[in-house]
């Protein structure tokens, strides 16, 4: 009994802790990482380090992409750990088993590094907020633009996961509503080093468009190879899920050209500016929309918690979703029923090295693609928490 009001005690007054859950190792490491884990620390420290009276820890964990192991780690830290909200997640198929197990618990799940609009559909949850981007957005924006410029036949080379699925699945909506048409599609494995037989069959379809419906790694592999295979030369490739990282990757001789739809880009304004400044000091790294999106989530739930003087998942996600966003990322956002985040998203075409005067001076902003528009329509995405009209 003694030790069982001991520990009930050091819950209460312990360090309020926020568990990065992200892939530290592999495909997706300078997407998310341990830059997520810097951005979340740099939102704590500029919260004055203390929430309710009491210290604000966030702590960290490598799902190594692999499902078991992220739902075994949110386990661990919402049960033993005291873990208040899990953040980041750049895996959709980790991602939608953390979700669920948040939303058995109770507890908070700040989706800031994960894709699939599921998270905001038939897998939504009262205490889920999907912050950054998804996938109906990045193919709305990129789906979109290509097809205005005259695209008319694609094919689809995708990650044979959930985030690959999903992605391919709303872009063929965009793709069908604009009058074009999908002649083929491949899938292939997550962390593939070898995408020469898929490369193949893509540039035998001869389809106006590949496209990548993958990210971090096997984006940046599929980009080299199909520069190597010739397919740019009679074909265009669209990334459905590009980070600044990946094109710092490739640079600028590979990626020239490239359009890609993003919630964030580190040289947009003066604000923006600033903040990463302070990321890149840090970290010697560009920040990514994930990065960014880790720090807004981070102070948009403490002034919840704050706001709300309690801990307690669903209050503080009610709470969350009653408060605009106002950060140097989000203007005006405002988080739906079902979750969504809504905020305005962007449309780049990579620069080429000679328009590159200066450091990570990557992109060239061609649209703002206002937030109602970006994002799917909350009644179209089947979550159980919308009210039927």
């Amino acid at each position: 009994m003694l030790v069982a009001t001991a520990t009930s005690a050091i819950a209460q007054n312990g360090p309020v802790r926020l568990g990065v859950l992200t892939d530290m190792s592999s495909l997706y490491a300078d997407n998310g990482g341990q830059g997520s884990v810097v951005a979340a620390q740099m939102a704590v420290d500029d919260f004055k380090g203390k929430v309710l009276g009491r210290p604000i820890e966030i702590v960290a964990g490598d799902h190594q992409n692999k499902a078991d192991i992220g739902s075994a780690i949110a386990r661990r830290w919402l049960e033993n750990d005291n873990v208040e909200a899990i953040l980041d997640v750049p895996n959709s198929a980790v991602a939608l088993a953390v979700q669920g197990i948040t939303r058995d618990k109770k507890k908070l799940f700040l989706a800031t590094g994960a894709a699939t609009s599921r998270l905001t559909g038939d897998e939504c949850s009262p205490t889920g907020i999907h912050w950054t981007y998804d996938t109906y957005a990045l193919s709305q924006g990129a789906t979109k633009a290509i097809s205005r410029l005259g695209a008319k036949s694609w094919f689809f080379l995708s990650a044979d996961y959930s985030l690959g699925a999903q992605l391919e699945a709303d872009s063929r909506k965009v793709i069908d509503t604009t009058g074009g048409k999908v002649v083929g599609a491949v899938k292939h494995p997550i962390n593939t080093p070898d995408f020469s037989s898929f490369l193949l069959q893509a540039q035998a379809s001869r389809a106006d468009v590949i496209a990548l419906a993958d990210a971090g790694g096997d984006f940046i592999n599929a980009v080299k190879q199909a520069g190597e295979f010739g397919v740019t030369r009679g074909q265009k490739l669209a990334g459905l899920i590009v980070f600044i990282a990946d094109i710092h990757s490739l640079g600028l001789q590979s990626a020239q050209g490239l359009m890609l739809s993003s919630a964030f880009y580190w040289d947009l304004n003066d604000e923006t500016r600033a903040w990463s400044k302070r990321f890149i000091e840090k970290t010697k790294k560009v920040p990514t929309m994930i990065h960014a999106g880790t720090y807004g989530a981070v102070m948009h739930y403490l002034k919840a918690v704050e706001a709300a003087g309690t801990l307690d998942g669903p209050t503080v996600a009610a709470k969350m979703r009653e408060l605009p966003v106002n950060d140097f990322m989000t203007r005006n956002g405002r988080i739906r029923p079902d979750g969504r985040l809504v905020r305005d998203m962007y449309l780049f075409r990579v620069k080429s090295p000679a328009e590159s005067k200066y450091q990570f001076d990557y992109y060239q902003l061609l649209a703002t693609i206002p937030g109602e528009e970006a994002f799917r329509p909350m009644e179209d995405g089947g979550c159980s928490l919308v009210k039927k009209s």
